[in-house]
């Protein structure tokens, strides 16, 4: 996949631009609150129907502007070439693809975009929640049978805890069983997933921290030696008393050790930025591994986080991964030496303009 031209619309300070960006390296420029985020941001919006910069959508409209759109022109594997958009008023939401109406799933297939920005390394230290939607958003794409158990799951979990709150006990068994059911099927392609991003990290891992002594642990959210469905019965008590359901995959999670030590508590903080780096670019590479879309990449001020040593080595790994990248910097020489980079495009962004140089 390969974005031929991107219009956008008012979002933030860019009230209308349109870019044909290179389909490997692009290279924005401009100074701080200049648009170039927003520029991302966009790009972000057309990939994922939300936002990065705010929960709420709204914000993310230019203030004069009832509604934000961001249409592109795009390239598939096979050459064929497709029209998708999305238009924003802050209540509606309205996707198309090659002039039909689709869902929000529909457009993250089409444009798989990956976000990387110097808040990335809270993937390490924050709370579980973060962690989840990485390895989801991962699964996603990696297996197109997640989606539909993911939400029967999702529905079975939002009916128990209403139960639980209204104490209507005649029901709970029911439920009990569909949410093990298809709770353990998403908790199946969860592990599946970790072991498949396992080998690809520990190998990125070794590129951008001379290390091989990474390790990923996953935690289901329950006791696995017991079946979820029994947990479910034993926790009941517990779960009337506190009126929410405490074991299943919505309290899953995944922890990185290094030299089997927490990597959150033991690298330092530069390498902890590094690793993540390395975790979301390994998500990328096995994404391209098995699926014919390349993902869009787009790192915001990253370069202001990485000294001139690993800024050339994640200039010279983008360079050859086969993705289109889109990249932020306040200077052009921010970005490192670019002798090694072929094809690349450059952007300058002032006050919501953006223009090739």
């Amino acid at each position: 996949m390969t974005l031929l031209k991107l219009d956008v619309f008012s979002v933030r300070n860019i009230h209308s631009a349109s870019i044909q960006p290179a389909p490997t390296l692009n290279l924005i420029t401009g100074a701080n609150a200049s648009g170039k985020s927003s520029l991302l941001e966009a790009m972000f919006i057309l990939g994922r129907a939300r936002s990065f910069r705010t929960h709420h959508i709204k914000q993310a409209i230019s203030f004069d502007q009832p509604q934000l759109i961001v249409a592109a022109q795009l390239r598939h594997f096979n050459g064929s070439i497709s029209q998708i958009g999305i238009q924003i008023d802050g209540k509606q939401t309205e996707i198309r693809i090659d002039q039909e109406n689709r869902q929000k799933a529909d457009l993250a297939y089409v444009l798989p975009v990956q976000l990387i920005h110097p808040k990335s390394y809270r993937l390490l230290d924050a709370g579980p929640q973060n962690r989840r939607e990485f390895l989801d958003w991962g699964i996603f794409n990696h297996n197109k049978n997640f989606l539909t158990n993911w939400r029967k799951f999702s529905k079975a979990l939002q009916q128990r805890n209403a139960l639980l709150k209204s104490r209507q006990l005649r029901e709970i068994s029911a439920w009990d069983r569909e949410l093990a059911e298809y709770g353990s099927l998403v908790n199946d392609f969860r592990q599946d997933y970790i072991q498949a991003l396992q080998p690809v990290f520990l190998q990125m891992a070794g590129y951008f921290l001379d290390t091989t002594q990474i390790d990923l642990r996953f935690n289901a959210g329950w006791d696995e030696k017991q079946a979820l469905e029994q947990v479910l019965k034993a926790d009941l008590d517990k779960d009337l008393r506190y009126g929410f359901t405490h074991s299943g995959p919505h309290r899953a999670d995944f922890l990185t050790f290094h030299n089997h030590k927490l990597a959150k508590d033991y690298l330092s903080r530069g390498q902890q930025k590094l690793l993540v780096l390395a975790l979301l670019l390994s998500q990328v590479s096995l994404l391209n591994q098995e699926a014919q879309n390349n993902c869009c990449i787009l790192i915001d001020d990253l370069t202001a986080e990485l000294d001139t040593e690993n800024r050339a080595k994640l200039l010279k790994y983008l360079a050859g991964i086969g993705c289109q990248v889109f990249m932020t910097a306040t200077e052009l020489a921010d970005f490192g030496d670019l002798n090694g980079a072929e094809n690349y495009k450059v952007f300058h962004v002032e006050q919501g303009c953006i223009k090739p140089v």
